[in-house]
């Protein structure tokens, strides 16, 4: 190999790893409810009222039963990003919704993504977020502002 070949790929080498790259689609968090849950797509807006527990039940009237990962977790990170509240901003918001009669109980923690689709399982109006990597069968991802996990524009990751 001449020195300009060498040259060549040095720098087609250099390019590449300047080169953005691209973000994987698993760092995307999907939203996932009920698989017998009608609902195919959401706003940004009314994911976070849900998740705020100003939207209690699904267009048809459904109660929604909010699902939550444990403290720490990747879907629990997108979620308080979602909100704009630190951990213990949150858990003092519920604690005062509560407290006030604005919901029955606060969302249902679970520490595991098993948990999680056994929690959708059982709750028909269930939602929750997950790690799209971590999506299992039984699971229904549905659409953020009509853009699927993985999709250019996606909000959640």
């Amino acid at each position: 190999m001449g020195v300009k070949s060498i040259t060549i790929l040095l720098v087609g080498l250099a390019t590449l790893s300047l080169a953005p790259r691209a973000r994987a689609q698993t760092d995307d968090i999907a939203v996932v409810v009920s698989s017998g849950n009608a609902a195919t797509n959401i706003s940004l807006g009314d994911l976070r009222k849900m998740f705020a527990g100003a939207k209690r039940s699904w267009p048809g009237g459904q109660a929604i039963k909010l699902i939550t990962r444990s403290p720490g977790s990747p879907e629990r990170i997108v979620l308080l990003k979602l909100l704009a509240m630190s951990e213990i901003e949150y858990k003092q918001y519920w604690t005062a919704q509560v407290f006030r009669g604005g919901a029955d109980a606060e969302p249902l923690i679970v520490p595991s993504v098993g948990m999680q689709k056994e929690a959708l399982s059982i709750f028909p109006g269930g939602v929750s977020l997950v790690n799209l990597r971590d999506v299992k069968p039984g699971m229904k991802v549905i659409k953020v502002d009509g853009l699927p996990p993985g999709a250019a524009g996606y909000p959640l990751h």
